[in-house]
C-alpha cells in the first residue's frame, strides 16, 4: 500500500486520508466526526474522513481529545468487528489511538484520539 493521501478542507474542516485513492468502500460511522472507509472482501482500509478536525486536533489541558466510537454500538456484529480489526492494524491504528473507557467493571466504551504524527503530516 502506498503512502497516505491527506487533504485539508478549511471551509468544512474536514481532514480526508485516503488510503487508496478512487477504490469504492463502505463508509462505516465510528461517531458523528470519524467515518472509516473499507474494504469489506479485502478486510482493509480505504480512507478515514474526520469532520471537525481543527477542534479535535487541539489538545487539552489534559492531553489528547478522546472520542467515544459510539457508531460501534449500531453496527452488526460482523461489521463491528470488521472496524475494530481495521482500527487496530496499519494505515489506520497510524492515524488513530485506539483505547477504552471503563466506566464499571462490567461496561467497556470504545474511544480514539488523533495520535500527534497526523498533525504533523497534515501541516507540511
Amino acid at each position: 500500500m502506498s503512502e497516505a493521501t491527506i487533504k485539508y478542507d478549511e471551509p468544512s474542516d474536514t481532514l480526508y486520508v485516503s488510503f487508496a485513492p478512487g477504490e469504492a468502500a463502505t463508509g462505516i460511522e465510528l461517531n458523528e466526526h470519524i467515518l472509516l472507509r473499507v474494504n469489506k472482501a479485502d478486510r482493509r482500509a480505504v480512507g478515514l474522513t474526520i469532520f471537525d478536525y481543527s477542534a479535535l486536533a487541539q489538545p487539552t489541558e489534559l492531553g489528547p481529545r478522546s472520542l467515544p466510537l459510539t457508531g460501534l454500538n449500531e453496527l452488526s456484529p460482523e461489521l463491528r468487528e470488521l472496524a475494530l480489526e481495521v482500527l487496530r492494524t496499519p494505515p489506520v491504528q497510524d492515524i488513530l489511538s485506539l483505547s477504552a473507557y471503563t466506566p464499571s467493571a462490567v461496561e467497556v466504551v470504545p474511544i480514539a484520539s488523533l495520535k500527534p504524527a497526523i498533525l504533523t503530516r497534515q501541516a507540511a
